[in-house]
């Protein structure tokens, strides 16, 4: 018995909703913008990576059914807005004007504050818009997101006062476009291998500019380069940059896989003079730049891809309805159910998360500005203490629309390997959300370590639940029947944060004790990221649907509570896998089979009929010829 226990480590008007909207047609607005005082306004908040030891109430989070009239009304905007561009938002050559619409319309500022020309909107509005536009396509959906979230962040968060009002107004309403230059031949996920060098000039009034940066989203048209480069070869330094200096020069556009209507070319710079009142932040805390823009890029990145799932679901959908084989749609047979089925369960799932995550960043953000913090220093604050669940967010997103856009291509047959079909570009713009933003191998490593560190740093109290959990393992199982309606899932996913802990925490001690070091042990930390991934969409769905059916919505709740189960079926038997998969690359003897059981032991949600659960999933979205929720 003592053998198990040492295994434990952790120990006012606004302008989105009032006045002109340019060439945006069916959309009435109201006199001024209301905030939304959320039906969901949480009883506490959970610090970024706490999901795995603390618990919520469903009324605690915000849920895409509390979006008020308002809110559904910029959604309509969004949609009016790729309505009226088509396929322009595919098109290389129309990308300056629909981002200057799109400014004009103040989708380009609803996350600045309106003293930096922006048009500020909450957190889970800025969600919304992101799910919106992202149902656009891959090409515009670079554009639209390098521009606002790396291209314009790193200025709001880190840039002085002069900077802020030189640049973020025009960014603000797309007469500016921005690109972020930080990926090298030569450095990738390691970009403090970045060899672009930033050396003093004589006089000391500029920084000589020489080196190159590869596969620079917007390159083609942007004004403004975020630069990250050496001063003097050894400081690591972000700058902002004129687009149009001399000594700038692109490369070709590159041929790409996918999104082949957005710019991605090299820039090179050769004795490039930048004004030293152009350095961003402080000199050497250039990572501090890199890293934390990229947080809630990968956030952004991945509220998209549900938005983009919505669309690829509908349209297979609709085909698999008109497709007729045998006599009868396709849309009638077992195997276009399963698929159809699978696509709303991991996009029902994503949505809940993403929902879940922009509100926890919404409270951070008032709770640190009631603390008398500025709005862009809360911000920034705020996505670094979800980074754990930005990253979340990322990966899953992206690996899903992978799913459903297969699938889709899959539903047409023959006509989804044809260009003529809308499948085929959406499987080949899809491709590249697993690589940009940080791949999701370096995203799972990351928030694996994030974790650690924060319990090592007493910021994250892991030690209790872990040692629970390793007493448990000593004692005879608990065979009380769960209560409630939802009792088997909430009991099934606290089992899975145990069984989390215990693998997460025989890791960590295994590292301590020296007998790995999980810096090179990259396969036991990406199954622990994937157990991570799935309790956290597990619980995040489970309070959506606990909340919908706490009787103060009108909504059928049938096929939520389907979708829950059928996602509990699922996840519980890949937690067990990857729990028992990175057990076994590490522990041995009496210590390996105790763990062993206990991820047997924590693994007892009911069996389900996944045929009749996904039938009846399928049914409502085949019914209503569109994605059902």
């Amino acid at each position: 018995m003592t053998k198990i226990q040492v295994l434990c480590a952790f120990c006012d008007p606004h302008p989105l909703l009032k006045g002109n909207i340019p060439s945006v047609k069916n959309v009435t607005l109201p006199d001024q913008y209301i905030p939304m005082e959320s039906a969901s306004q949480a009883l506490k908040t959970i610090k970024g990576g706490g999901y795995i030891i603390t618990s919520q109430e469903p009324q605690e989070v915000f849920i895409p059914e509390d979006f008020s009239q308002e809110q559904e009304m910029i959604r309509q905007l969004c949609h009016d807005f790729l309505a009226e561009a088509g396929n322009d938002i595919h098109d290389l050559t129309k990308q300056v004007a629909l981002m200057e619409k799109a400014g004009a319309l103040g989708l380009l500022g609803a996350h600045i504050p309106e003293e930096y020309g922006g048009t500020l909107l909450d957190t889970n509005t800025n969600s919304l818009i992101a799910e919106e536009l992202g149902r656009g396509g891959g090409s515009f959906d670079t554009t639209f997101a390098a521009h606002i979230g790396i291209g314009m962040l790193p200025i709001l968060y880190f840039g002085t006062e002069a900077q802020r009002q030189q640049y973020l107004p025009g960014l603000c309403n797309g007469t500016l476009k921005a690109a972020y230059c930080l990926t090298e031949p030569g450095s990738g996920s390691d970009a403090l291998a970045a060899k672009t060098r930033a050396d003093l000039s004589a006089d000391g009034k500029s920084y000589l500019f020489n080196g190159q940066k590869m596969w620079i989203s917007n390159a083609g048209f942007a004004d403004v380069f975020i630069v990250f480069a050496k001063i003097d070869g050894t400081q690591f330094t972000g700058f902002i940059v004129d687009a149009h200096t001399p000594g700038i020069t692109l490369g070709e556009e590159e041929h790409k896989l996918g999104i082949k209507g957005s710019s991605t070319r090299q820039v090179f710079f050769e004795n490039v003079q930048v004004p030293v009142t152009n350095l961003l932040g402080e000199a050497g805390k250039g990572h501090l730049i890199a890293f934390n823009a990229l947080n809630i890029g990968r956030f952004k990145l991945g509220v998209m891809t549900m938005g983009g799932c919505k669309l690829a679901i509908d349209k297979s959908v609709k085909y698999a309805n008109e497709r007729i084989q045998f006599g009868k749609p396709i849309s009638s047979f077992g195997a276009i159910q399963y698929k159809l089925a699978q696509q709303i369960v991991l996009t029902y799932a994503l949505e809940s998360a993403c929902y879940r995550v922009s509100h926890f960043m919404q409270q951070k953000k008032e709770a640190l500005s009631a603390q008398g913090m500025s709005y862009s220093e809360a911000m920034l604050q705020s996505a670094k203490e979800y980074a754990v669940e930005c990253a979340i967010i990322k990966v899953a997103g992206s690996e899903a629309l992978d799913y459903v856009v297969d699938e889709f291509l899959q539903i047409h047959g023959g006509y989804g390997f044809s260009e003529e079909y809308p499948a085929a570009r959406a499987y080949r713009d899809a491709r590249i959300n697993r690589i940009y933003e940080g791949t999701n191998e370096i995203n799972r490593l990351l928030m694996v370590d994030q974790i650690i560190k924060r319990a090592f740093k007493g910021e994250l109290d892991l030690v209790g639940p872990a040692w629970a959990v390793q007493k448990e393992l000593t004692q005879m199982p608990d065979r009380t029947e769960p209560e409630g309606e939802f009792g088997y899932e909430q009991k099934a996913i606290t089992d899975f944060k145990k069984i989390l802990l215990m693998v997460a925490g025989a890791a960590a001690k295994y590292q301590m004790d020296g007998k790995h070091d999980l810096n090179n042990e990259q396969q036991i930390v990406i199954g622990i990221a994937d157990i991570a991934i799935d309790t956290f969409f597990a619980e995040s769905l489970c309070l959506r649907v606990q909340k919908l059916a706490s009787g103060n919505y009108p909504k059928d709740t049938s096929v939520p509570k389907a979708i829950l189960k059928l996602a509990l079926h699922d996840a519980q038997s890949r937690i067990a896998k990857w729990g028992s998969d990175a057990l076994t690359s590490f522990a041995t003897g009496d210590e390996l089979t105790i763990m062993l059981k206990g991820v047997a032991r924590f693994s007892k949600y009911p069996v389900q009929n996944v045929k009749e659960l996904r039938n009846s999933i399928a049914k409502a979205c085949i019914d209503r010829n569109a994605y059902p929720l």
